[in-house]
């Protein structure tokens, strides 16, 4: 079967992530051995797969780790702010006790 370059570049995708049917990669295999220019379409995804991905696959793993360090510095305020006011509302309830309603600690 006898697949034109269209069809070839839209399973060239597939191909490359060795996600297609094995029927579609025997056919996919079978054009590149005569077309070119699907080979140099193939070869240009590996290229920029390699290159690119990686320098934006480091920024966004450094952005990551940004954001959780921020997160964390975040959850710990937000915990000490909760631990004190906490501890301001049991103090005021004891002094409310301790004013008004005349219970003393023996």
């Amino acid at each position: 079967m006898k697949a034109s370059c269209e069809i070839i570049k839209d399973l060239l995708p597939l191909y490359h992530d060795e996600v297609c049917s094995n029927d579609s990669k025997t056919m996919i295999e079978e054009h590149l051995k005569d077309c070119d220019s699907c080979k140099a379409e193939l070869q240009a995804m590996d290229e920029e797969f390699l290159i690119n991905n990686k320098d934006q696959n480091l920024k966004e793993a450094e952005a990551v780790k940004k954001l959780s360090r921020k997160w964390k510095k975040g959850m710990l305020k937000s915990l000490i702010k909760g631990i004190l006011s906490t501890l301001l509302v049991i103090a005021a309830i004891a002094l409310v006790l301790y004013l008004f309603m005349d219970i003393r600690v023996s």
